[in-house]
């Protein structure tokens, strides 16, 4: 018994991995990413190793490092190999674990597996990263009505960039879904500033009750 969290987004490139760094940090626990596709610069766990203020031993070892970044199916592909989802079975851990998704939720895995049918499986609840920018609406809605059409536990929605009161209301209302908080943009991006802003716009409470797996 321990929580563990799923970030995913409606869509790449808004801000999931500063969430998650946020997230993880707040929780004083351990993140794992099990599909990293590209490896030019900062990967992924690397940004959240030097935002969340954790030592290194919390940020567990991707199981595919992939060299492309692409969709995971691709990259693997280009690296010459094929994705084999027994490998992604959840660590072994006695910390609060955030697990951060390879992009949205439909996301192909395989030519054959997308990525939201591995949390089906995996019946962790998910925290939706939603952008404020203009097209949240349909993404949000949309990547919602596929949790519940495969039964995907759902925590909620954590929106990322400015206030935008008319949508985030939309989604929350039409959504029939929790908001957990807005994670502004922030000029000064390090371990500090993200520790608090997280602790001004979201309430750890909501994510530290033990949920089981």
């Amino acid at each position: 018994m321990r929580p563990c969290f799923l970030v995913t987004g409606t869509d790449t490139d808004i801000g999931k991995t500063v969430f998650a760094a946020a997230l993880v940090g707040a929780l004083d626990g351990a993140y794992w990413k099990p599909v990293q596709a590209g490896l030019t610069g900062e990967t992924d766990a690397k940004v959240v190793q030097r935002l969340s203020g954790l030592a290194g031993n919390r940020i567990l070892p991707e199981a595919y490092r992939l060299s492309t970044p692409a969709s995971p199916h691709i990259a693997a592909k280009r690296d010459g190999l094929e994705i084999d989802t027994g490998r992604l079975a959840l660590p072994d851990t006695h910390l609060p674990l955030v697990i951060e998704a390879a992009g949205g939720l439909m996301v192909p895995l395989t030519r054959h597996v997308l990525q939201i049918d591995l949390f089906a499986s995996w019946a962790a609840p998910v925290i939706l990263c939603a952008s404020t920018k203009l097209g949240t609406i349909n993404h949000s809605l949309l990547s919602i009505e596929a949790l519940r059409r495969r039964a995907v536990p759902f925590l909620g929605i954590a929106f990322i960039g400015e206030e935008n009161e008319g949508s985030e209301r939309t989604i929350i209302e039409m959504g029939q879904v929790r908001r957990l908080g807005r994670l502004p943009h922030l000029d000064l991006l390090d371990a500090s500033s993200l520790r608090m802003a997280f602790d001004s716009n979201f309430c750890r409470a909501d994510f530290v009750a033990e949920m089981p797996l």
